[in-house]
């Protein structure tokens, strides 16, 4: 029965991807978008199936539905595995994944290849579950490299646009470098090992007299590369922003619900690799500090609503990556898990706001939508004041796990992710005051058609403010229901205990009341000072620096992309040029041989006897003199 309804969770979308694609333009555009979303909670409700299997059993289900590669001992089963993790990750993957299908009925309604956007959205979340669910890193790296390709489909899905087209390559292409680490890490640990099965590596390496720690670190390096490129950590983190250029639908569902988390799913399904390279995991916790103030101050000065949330995210999984950095995975899920309600409702809300405004992403054209689109509005309220750790909202829980874990282990990057966090109610708030408050400063076209979405836009939101307000339930200090379903995973969650005492209330106190303080900063300077943000020509000093994303893409463009086209250009003038003389060369040679060689053959006998008279005695000469 756990086979069967496996595969349906894992089919049901593809399902939906081969329908929509071969018969969905006969469909109809509603039908096409039903049958997508169907499929999806199709795969939700089997999700609740194993969750209730899981929760109340407490044993991983494992299924090995045949041997796929097997080269002496070393042995690769196609196989699922569904534990309490997967099972926490395929919650929100199908759960929020449905609403963002529903959503998507409404947004591309207009779309001519509405079936196709439907499709890639099935084929998305397929991939997606395929990485979560499988039993090893091989059919984990499947699922890595399909939503890799639907990121590339979805992001370039208005494909009539060049700069579309340009960003979507931008996110295969830096996808592709962090992926070369995955596949080292992986070669790494299957030559070690002589496995890629995640219960057979646990087993080995618990209990192993001695181990290669240096071949464990160098692998659990290259899989931190990876995890890097796809949850857009520094250096591979330029393509998150660019991938804005998707439909809005599309950038919830990789910046939410799906691609972007895989790199902490890998690390937390991997944690007894990685707890035993304590320098990679102070790496990863560097990284991830560095990276949630960098995109953080980028976040402070960008226009395009969608930019903001865009390094909203990129900030947010910073502090993610250094929750796993420290060895706090379980908080690492917890805030994937907040912010994965908080970020879909955002983007959602962003798109319902950009729906209104007929394609209009720059908040310095919009204002006084809170009149007219009160469920946006609200929704998008309730999900800034989550993001910016208001407390009883479900980011105060999450992100004030993060930084206490911070400053027991480490002041200094407690204080970064500080600092990133003041500046994320800053942004956000910045965000919500320029769209919603003050008078409206569009055209009057656009005042003219404002209106409030439909219901089939407006729903999700308000599930997803719903979940933003009431997710951080899942781990009170204290009283951490994730932290006690994650101890199969996390068997140190068993022994740990965690009391609130002055340090800890302290601290609180001071994230708190650094979050209010971004939010007034924001309220004096939009609503009190009625400052909106002046023409891309009229940015200048460090505002531009940070305007501009501190020109990291332009030094990519300058060290990578030029010097590769300029190496490109001097092999092919040069060196392809040299050796296609060379060659031709030779074929002209040939056939000049050939031309002369043709005039002996003029159908003389007389010459030809005389040819083989010659040839004939230099032979017998050739042989007397070689006595």
């Amino acid at each position: 029965m756990n086979t069967n309804i496996a595969l349906v969770l894992v089919l049901a979308p593809l399902v939906g991807f081969l329908i929509n694609v071969f018969f969905g333009k006969n469909l109809g555009k509603t039908v096409s978008g039903a049958l997508g979303t169907l499929t999806v909670l199709v795969s939700f409700i089997a999700t609740c199936f194993f969750f209730s299997t899981v929760s109340s059993s407490k044993e991983a289900i494992q299924i090995s539905l045949f041997d796929w590669i097997q080269i002496g001992t070393f042995k690769i089963d196609l196989g699922f595995l569904i534990d309490q993790l997967s099972v926490l990750w395929l919650l929100f993957v199908t759960g929020i994944g449905s609403l963002i299908h529903l959503y998507s009925i409404s947004y591309m309604h207009d779309d001519e290849n509405m079936h196709k956007f439907f499709a890639y959205l099935n084929l998305f979340v397929f991939f997606m579950i395929t990485l979560v669910i499988g039993s090893n890193l091989l059919v984990l790296f499947i699922g890595w490299e399909g939503v890799g390709l639907c990121s590339y489909l979805l992001i370039g899905f208005w494909y009539k646009n060049q700069d579309y087209n340009d960003a979507a390559k931008k996110a295969f292409i830096m996808n592709r470098i962090g992926d070369l680490g995955l596949l080292i890490g992986i070669f790494i640990l299957g030559r070690q090992f002589n496995t890629l099965d995640y219960t057979s590596l646990k087993t080995i390496i618990s209990g192993a007299s001695e181990l290669n720690l240096y071949a464990v670190a160098v692998a659990a390096f290259a899989l931190f590369i990876g995890a890097c490129g796809k949850s857009a950590q520094i250096p591979l983190y330029t393509w998150l922003p660019d991938a804005m250029a998707g439909p809005t639908p599309v950038s919830a569902l990789i910046h939410a619900a799906t691609m972007v988390t895989a790199g902490i799913f890998m690390i937390t399904r991997l944690n007894f690799i990685f707890d035993l390279a304590p320098d990679v995991q102070n790496i990863i916790a560097i990284v991830g500090a560095i990276t949630s103030l960098v995109a953080a101050t980028i976040g402070l000065a960008q226009n395009d609503i969608k930019k903001v949330l865009a390094y909203s995210t990129v900030s947010q999984l910073g502090l993610m990556f250094l929750a796993l950095g420290l060895g706090a995975y379980e908080v690492a899920v917890f805030h994937v898990i907040t912010h994965a309600f908080f970020k879909a409702c955002l983007f959602l809300g962003s798109g319902s706001v950009i729906h209104a405004l007929h394609g209009e992403q720059d908040m310095r054209n919009m204002g006084g939508l809170r009149k007219v689109m009160p469920v946006t509005f609200i929704t998008m309220l309730v999900s800034s004041l989550a993001i910016s750790g208001v407390p009883l909202f479900s980011g105060f829980f999450s992100k004030d796990e993060i930084l206490l874990t911070a400053f027991h282990h480490n002041i200094p990057l407690w204080v970064i992710g500080s600092i990133a966090s003041i500046m994320t109610a800053f942004y956000m708030f910045r965000l919500l005051f320029l769209t919603f408050f003050k008078e409206f400063r569009g055209t009057e076209e656009q005042k003219h058609h404002l209106h409030e979405s439909p219901a089939l836009i407006t729903v999700p939101l308000i599930i997803l403010a719903i979940l933003a307000t009431f997710g951080g339930l899942i781990s009170l200090p204290g009283n951490s229901w994730l932290n006690h379903y994650l101890i199969p995973i996390l068997p140190k969650l068993a022994t740990a205990e965690h009391h609130l005492g002055t340090t800890e209330y302290t601290l609180m106190a001071i994230a708190v009341i650094g979050g209010i303080v971004g939010i007034a900063i924001a309220y004096f300077k939009y609503i009190k000072n009625d400052t909106v943000p002046p023409a891309d020509a009229e940015i200048t000093g460090f505002t531009k620096v940070v305007y501009n994303k501190y020109y990291v893409d332009e030094l990519y463009d300058t060290l990578f992309v030029k010097t590769t086209n300029a190496l490109s250009r001097f092999f092919r003038d040069y060196v392809e040029t040299g050796i296609s003389s060379f060659v031709f060369g030779l074929g002209k040679v040939t056939n000049e041989l050939g031309f002369y060689g043709r005039k002996v053959q003029n159908g003389s006998v007389g010459l030809y006897l005389f040819a083989f008279v010659l040839g004939l005695c230099a032979i017998i000469s050739f042989l007397f003199l070689a006595q």
